[in-house]
Formats: C-alpha cells, structure tokens, sequence
C-alpha cells in the first residue's frame, strides 16, 4: 500500500510577533529521489512492452523537447497529469516606466511551473490529491520499526533519502524549520 511520509517540526522562527513561531507543522519526508534511469526501469517492470532502455530514451527526449516548447513560449500538457509553464521573475522594484524595462536589467530568472490536471477522472489538484493519499507520522514509524526489529527502506545500504528531506505541499505551514511557506 502507498503511504506519504510525513513528519511533524516546530517552527523556529525568531520573530515574536510572527504568529507562526513555536507552532507545529507537517513535512513531506521523501526516502528516495527517483532519476530517469530508476523511473524508466520501474515503467518496465509495470507490464510496459517497451525495455527499461526504450523507456528511458523516450523520457530523456521528452525532456529535450519539453524545454524547447518552453524555450518558443508554448505550454506542454500531458493529459491526466498536468501542464507545465514558464513564468517570470523580475528583480523587486522592476522599472518606473514601461520604456524603460529591459529584460538584461530587470528579469531575475525564469521558473519552469506545473499545473496539475484537473479533469475528474484523473484530477491532481492539491485537494484531491490528499484524499487519494494514506499519511504515516515518520516518528511513529521508526517506533513501530524498532519494536518489530524491521528496517525502514532507506536502510538497505543504498543512499536514498531526499538530500534536503524539505519538500512540503504548501498546505502544511511551512518550507523549512525558518520560512514557513517557502516551499511553496
């Protein structure tokens, strides 16, 4: 059965107005970061006709291709998953005067977005994703693990646990232990 790992922190943020500080949130805990290679070969293994390396070729071309489309300003949507887009940051002030805007001075960065699906059979909207999910307390499993002598399954001797283990949702408060919300 699939479960969300999750764990539960206090905010330790400094400011004492904030009325975020001391308050307890959830995080996603993530045992392993799944490449191309690993996703191409578990596609295989679902009772795909295509072979691990016809799998992983066809995703690293889709990569290639998807940020060309993005790079000529087009949207990519993979339907029953979602759509992904760019969007702008410019610097904080921006320009007085639309004549005046150039985009060498004044945009940061570009973000590369994605819009989860939301069509009724394969809705992946935020809140319909968490009615498909089963959450286990980290915490509670590592007692339960260390009660029944078991190991977790990052315990294998392979490195696979999310090297900032700091991805959230955006609906649990909070990005890190410092900036609640910034990994939205």
């Amino acid at each position: 059965m699939s479960k969300i790992l999750y764990e539960v922190y206090q905010n330790q943020i400094t400011d004492d107005e904030n009325a975020m500080k001391g308050k307890w949130y959830a995080r996603v805990k993530s045992i392993e970061t799944m490449n191309t290679t690993k996703m191409a070969k578990h596609i295989s293994e679902h009772g795909s006709v295509f072979t691990e390396d016809v799998v992983e070729g066809v995703m690293k071309k889709f990569k290639t291709c998807m940020v060309e489309q993005l790079l000529n300003s087009r949207k990519v949507k993979i339907d029953g998953l979602g759509t992904f887009y760019l969007t702008a940051e410019c610097i904080k002030g921006g320009a007085d005067k639309e004549e005046d805007f150039n985009v060498s001075k004044h945009l940061k960065a570009l973000h590369i977005r994605f819009l989860p699906d939301q069509v009724a059979e394969s809705n992946l909207s935020s809140r319909e994703f968490i009615k498909k999910a089963e959450f286990v307390n980290v915490k509670s499993l590592l007692k339960q693990e260390e009660t029944e002598g078991t190991t977790s399954p990052a315990d294998d001797g392979s490195s696979t646990t999310d090297p900032d283990n700091t991805q959230t949702d955006g609906n649990t408060g909070g990005g890190d232990d410092t900036t609640p919300g910034a990994g939205d």
